[in-house]
């Protein structure tokens, strides 16, 4: 797969990716970065980041991983997910996530996501495991 095939493909982010404001900031079969900005829509009550938004830019981030290493014709879905929560992001913040991979497979990828602070503090690890399926539109699996 040639960088403008990965490039293109890391860029095509789904809605969700869009809606809750997740930048895409470099993409290769080894290696996503994303940024998301902290704001009053993805806080929780006591005013940080919601650990479902969390969890939602790190699924992004190791999905688009495991979408730049996929076969020709297979598309994926997240299996299993654990999330570690360590410290908050407030609001105003940037969460940064980076996931790297540590299992492809022909079936399944496990990817582990860093979700950091604005001043590098860890604020989760998420470990996920990505199902690779043959997936046809339409069709229930």
């Amino acid at each position: 797969m040639n960088d403008d095939h990965i490039r293109r493909d890391a860029d095509d982010q789904p809605e969700f990716a869009v809606h809750i404001g997740a930048r895409l900031v470099s993409a290769t079969p080894e290696r996503v970065e994303f940024e998301m900005p902290v704001t009053q829509a993805l806080a929780n009550r006591n005013g940080v980041l919601h650990g479902g938004a969390i969890m939602g830019l790190a699924d992004n981030a190791g999905g688009t991983g495991t979408f730049l290493n996929l076969p020709q014709g297979k598309s994926t879905t997240t299996l299993e997910s654990k999330t570690n929560f360590l410290r908050p992001v407030r609001l105003g913040d940037v969460a940064r996530a980076v996931s790297l991979p540590l299992h492809i497979g022909r079936t399944t990828q496990i990817w582990q996501t860093t979700v950091s602070r604005g001043d590098g503090k860890v604020a989760a690890i998420v470990t996920q495991t990505q199902l690779v399926i043959d997936w046809k539109a339409g069709q229930s699996q």
